[in-house]
């Protein structure tokens, strides 16, 4: 991941610099807010912006849009609920209290990134479609990764990329659902200076930033099929115009696609280009549902609270065996990520140095198990509607969380943009939206 500091590395600054670079981060810093935005124009690669509150919040967030450039944005100063709201207020993502919180910063990376790249698995289903990467990672085919939402593809291509000949140069992920249709050509492509109005510098876009290196395309049957076209003429030629350009640049790049469709029902239905679909699938790997591997649930639990016992500064925790069969007969259609999530909300709410059923129950587990073996018989959310209980979840995760967006973004398993889409929603209905406060916050 590389991070992007904007401000005066004061003692405290450099402090948060400091933590981000020990996760194993790359650390970029400049001064000034038009300083971060020629950077990130320029480079293309950065995954997070971390900028003071006094170098203009609003300027940057306004600056970065205008020049069609999407980072999330983590304001930090003083600890100050007002400073908070007010950064908030002006469009950054969170607020991170300086001095700054070791354990606080790796919520805000973790949650950037949504990443454990480590990929466990002792299920041998999951052992032959490994061994049939290996066999893939070593070219430089195109390849298509299928299987249902929260089962581990981008994980997958991650692994790919590293057993890869590429593996030292960059591996540069695209959502193809998170903008929409008239922002991703500017995303994928880059402009030049003056290509529309506002934008005032030369922007590079993933291609680029993937030059040498491998791009992933995660969830390509979300892109429009207009905009497939010009992917398609993108992989064909392995070059490409920036918007407002006048040269084409030659790229050296591999090309990774992810997809939970079906995407022949898809081409069968005129949404997605047969012949971009035969570009991307030299090799087609389908990554199994977790019910359709059930021996890695234990392992990925373990997995997952080992991982959100050091992430909380809790000490470590096992599973329960009685948890575990619950865990492992359980439905999971959100796969992989749902089971994460469950797992860190276990861990919050656990109290001992066992993770029982209990807490996987006060978790809302109950859900997600086969009827016969139901933690409890009856659910105190039954009579309620889906929309009801979701806010009231919602809410009361960001009232755990005393207000930090981010990590009740994590815990809830949404992006930070969902997360403050939905309290706009619930503030305009007239809720009661907890505002962004300071008082459970470790200061060191």
């Amino acid at each position: 991941m590389r991070v992007l500091i904007v401000g005066c590395l004061g003692s405290r600054l450099e402090q948060a610099a400091n933590i981000v670079i020990s996760r194993g981060s790359q650390v970029d810093h400049v001064g000034t807010v038009s300083q971060a935005i020629d950077r990130a124009c320029s480079e293309g690669n950065h995954h997070l912006v971390i900028c003071e509150v006094e170098c203009g919040i609003r300027s940057l967030v306004n600056g970065l849009a205008s020049q069609r450039v999407h980072i999330p944005v983590l304001a930090c100063g003083p600890a100050s609920a007002a400073l908070a709201t007010g950064a908030i207020s002006d469009g950054a993502d969170d607020y991170l209290p300086l001095p700054p919180d070791t354990d606080l910063v790796a919520s805000f990376l973790q949650d950037v990134a949504y990443e454990s790249h480590k990929l466990i698995s002792i299920d041998p289903g999951m052992s032959q479609l490994l061994c049939l990467v290996q066999k893939v990672a070593v070219s430089d085919a195109s390849v298509l990764v299928c299987g249902e939402s929260g089962t581990g593809k981008e994980i997958l291509s991650r692994y790919i990329h590293k057993k890869s000949k590429r593996f030292k140069g960059p591996f540069v992920a695209f959502n193809c659902a998170a903008l929409p249709e008239t922002l991703i050509e500017s995303e994928l492509f880059g402009h030049e200076k003056g290509a529309f109005s506002g934008a005032a510098t030369r922007r590079i876009g993933r291609f680029e930033a993937a030059n040498g290196g491998t791009l992933l395309l995660d969830e390509i049957s979300e892109m429009d099929v207009r905009m497939q076209a010009k992917l398609l003429r993108a992989i064909q030629e392995r070059e490409i115009d920036r918007l407002g350009g006048n040269a084409s640049i030659p790229l050296d790049v591999r090309i990774i696609a992810t997809s939970n469709r079906d995407l022949k029902s898809e081409i069968k239905n005129g949404r997605f280009r047969e012949d971009l679909y035969f570009r991307l699938n030299v090799v087609s790997l389908t990554v199994p549902p977790l019910r359709s591997r059930r021996l890695d649930i234990v392992p990925l639990a373990q997995h997952f609270s080992k991982k959100y016992c050091e992430l909380n500064g809790l000490p470590s925790r096992i599973i329960s065996d009685k948890a575990n069969e619950i865990l492992t007969n359980g439905i999971w259609k959100g796969n992989i990520r749902e089971l994460e999530n469950a797992v860190h909300r276990a861990v919050l709410l656990s109290r001992g140095d066992v993770i029982n059923v209990e807490d996987f129950n006060a978790a809302g587990v109950s859900s997600s198990v086969n009827s016969e073996r139901s933690i409890i018989n009856t659910n105190p959310w039954v009579g309620n509607s889906v929309d009801d209980v979701e806010q009231a979840l919602i809410l009361d995760t960001l009232t755990y969380t005393d207000g930090n967006r981010t990590h009740a973004a994590s815990i809830l398993g949404i992006s930070i943009r969902a997360l403050r889409n939905k309290l706009r929603n619930y503030a305009d209905k007239g809720a009661n939206v907890p505002r962004p406060s300071l008082g459970l916050v470790t200061q060191q």
